[in-house]
C-alpha cells in the first residue's frame, strides 16, 4: 500500500507546488511507483511546472462525476513511465469535492503505487483539512522570511493535532552567503522555533525558476537537495543539503563579496 503525504504550507508562494513535482521526480528516479494529486482547485499548476497541460484531458472532478474513469484521468509523466499526476478541477467546482470522495479516489490508488503525494492549497481552509484528512504524513513548505514562519507555525500547531504518523518541515529559498552573513535565519534555528523535525533545505537558485516545465539539470545544487529529500523519505540516512559549504572559506568568502556586490 502507498504511503500517503501531504505537502502544505502557511501562505502561497513559498515552492510548495515546485516542491511537489521535483520529489516526485526524485522517488520516481529511485524506481518507486509515484502518482501526485493537485487538489489546489482554483489555483491548479502542478500540470504547467510539470509541462504536462498539453497532456490534460480529464481532471478528478471528471472522476468523481462517472465522465471517466480514474485510470483514464492519470497523466503520465513525458520522461519517467512510473510517475504520474492526477489534475485537478479546471473548472473550480470544488464545493461538492468532500474529504470523502477524495479519500474514496486516494485509496484506489494506493495498492498501484508506492507514494501518493498530494499538493495542497496553502492556508487553513477547507481545503487544507480535506487533504489532511485523507493522508498520515505531512512535509510543511516555508522559507525564513518571518511572515512565512508566522504562518508556518500556525498551519504545524494544526497538523499536530491530527496525530499524524510523521511531520517534518522543508525549508526553501535558503542562503548561505546570508546565513554566513547573519543576516538570514538558518534551516536549524528554524527548525527549533517551529518545534518540527528539518527533513530537508532548498537552496535558493535561478536554476529553478528557468527550469520550471522541465527538469532540474543534474549538476545544479537544487537537484542534489532534492535527491537528498528523496533519500529521507524513502528510508536512506537522513543527510541534509549544506547551503553554507559554497561560501566557506577563503574562495567562499569572495562569493559572498560578489553577491553583495550583485
Amino acid at each position: 500500500m502507498a504511503r500517503k503525504i501531504v505537502i502544505t504550507s502557511g501562505k502561497g508562494g513559498v515552492g510548495k507546488t515546485t516542491l511537489t513535482a521535483n520529489l516526485g521526480y526524485a522517488l520516481a528516479d529511485k524506481n518507486f511507483r509515484v502518482v501526485l494529486l493537485d487538489i489546489d482547485f482554483g489555483l491548479n499548476n502542478l500540470d504547467v511546472v510539470m509541462g504536462l497541460e498539453n497532456r490534460v484531458v480529464y481532471d478528478i472532478s471528471d472522476v468523481l462525476d462517472g465522465r471517466c474513469r480514474l485510470k483514464q484521468a492519470l497523466v503520465q509523466d513525458k520522461t519517467r513511465k512510473n510517475l504520474f499526476i492526477l489534475p485537478s478541477d479546471k473548472l473550480n467546482s470544488s464545493t461538492y469535492i468532500t474529504g470523502q470522495n477524495l479519500k474514496i479516489i486516494i485509496e484506489s490508488l494506493s495498492p498501484v503505487f508506492d507514494y501518493i503525494i498530494l499538493d495542497c492549497p496553502a492556508g487553513i481552509d477547507v481545503g487544507f483539512h480535506r487533504a489532511i484528512s485523507c493522508v498520515e504524513e505531512a512535509i510543511v513548505v516555508t522559507t525564513p522570511s518571518i511572515a512565512s514562519l508566522r504562518d508556518a507555525d500556525k498551519v504545524i500547531s494544526i497538523l499536530k493535532s491530527y496525530k499524524l504518523d510523521n511531520l517534518s518541515l522543508v525549508v526553501n529559498r535558503a542562503r548561505g552567503d546570508l546565513m554566513l552573513n547573519n543576516k538570514m535565519m538558518s534551516p536549524e534555528n528554524i527548525s527549533y522555533i517551529l518545534k518540527t523535525e528539518l527533513l530537508g533545505v532548498l537552496p535558493e537558485e535561478d536554476t529553478v525558476f528557468l527550469s520550471s516545465g522541465s527538469i532540474l539539470p543534474k549538476k545544479s545544487d537544487s537537484f542534489k537537495a532534492y535527491t537528498l529529500i528523496a533519500d529521507a523519505i524513502s528510508g536512506k540516512k537522513k543527510k541534509i543539503f549544506d547551503v553554507k559549504s559554497k561560501y566557506s572559506g577563503f574562495f567562499g568568502s569572495i562569493k559572498r563579496s560578489i553577491k553583495r556586490s550583485v
